[in-house]
Order: structure tokens, then C-alpha cells, then sequence
């Protein structure tokens, strides 16, 4: 699979820091200032449509369903680096599908996926996002592959 970033990224092996494959994109997590922020890098659509044109369309603010999801940051107030038990708390997430923030959990798995929960109130929901590898190509565009291919 080829897709095309802007910018090239290294992850350790305890570091949250990195490409990301989400069930529905690639989300490049990586330094704000202070704090950590998960940029949309690209999102998976049918053959022959441009991600680029798919907008936030269930965003609660109206302002805002016109912009492409491609760009969107989904995370914010995160410190940068994770504790010893490989779990950040205090941050809170966007979720694109229905428009609204949650308060959030991001753990490292032993596996190294990172699983990612949102909260509202004591009801919590999540999915685990896998690692990446994104090589930059001699044409400029990267090419993506799974960290942990089984």
C-alpha cells in the first residue's frame, strides 16, 4: 500500500510516538508544543474517491463540517511521553464518526499496539491502533507497513 505524508517519523519501542493504523486511517502521533497531538495523515475510502474530500461532516460544531478529516487532530491535552505503567490519562480525543470529544486513555500494550479509549461519564469504549513503519520513497511519497506483521 502507498500512501503519501509529508513527513517522516521514528517510533521507539516505548514511545506512542509514530504512524498509526487506526480500523479507518492512518493517524501520525507526534509532538505539539507541551503536548502530544494525532494528526489524520490519510483515511481509507473506495477506489477512485480523494480523502482528501471526505469532510467532518458529524462535527457538533457547524463551523466546522466543512474542512477535510485529513489534517484533523484527534488528540489533545496529552503529555508528551508515557509513565512507567504505559498509560497516559488527563488528554481527550475527537471522534470524527460522531463528532464529539471524549475524555481519553492511551495504553501501550505489551503487543505494542496502543489502545485507545474515550469516556463519557463511567462509560468507556475504545479500539487498539497497530504500529507503522513509513519509509520515505526516492519520489518523495512514503510507503506504509504494518510494525508488527504477523
Amino acid at each position: 500500500m502507498l500512501y503519501l505524508f509529508t513527513q517522516q517519523v521514528e517510533s521507539s519501542e516505548q514511545s506512542i510516538i509514530g504512524y498509526w493504523l487506526t480500523p479507518e486511517s492512518i493517524v501520525e502521533i507526534k509532538y505539539c508544543g507541551d503536548l502530544l497531538c494525532g494528526q489524520i495523515k490519510t483515511i481509507f475510502v473506495e477506489k477512485g474517491i480523494d480523502p482528501n474530500t471526505i469532510l467532518d461532516s458529524n462535527n457538533i460544531k457547524t463551523d466546522l463540517r466543512s474542512r477535510s478529516l485529513i489534517g484533523i487532530n484527534l488528540l489533545e491535552g496529552f503529555k508528551k511521553e508515557l509513565g512507567s505503567n504505559s498509560i497516559l490519562r488527563g488528554g481527550r480525543i475527537y471522534n470524527p464518526r460522531d463528532g464529539k470529544t471524549y475524555k481519553s486513555k492511551l495504553e501501550l500494550l505489551d503487543n505494542g499496539n496502543i489502545r485507545v479509549e474515550g469516556c463519557i461519564l463511567f462509560i468507556c469504549d475504545g479500539e487498539d491502533w497497530q504500529p507503522m513503519i513509513v519509509t520515505l520513497n526516492p519520489d518523495g511519497t512514503h510507503t506504509a507497513v504494518l510494525k508488527n506483521n504477523p
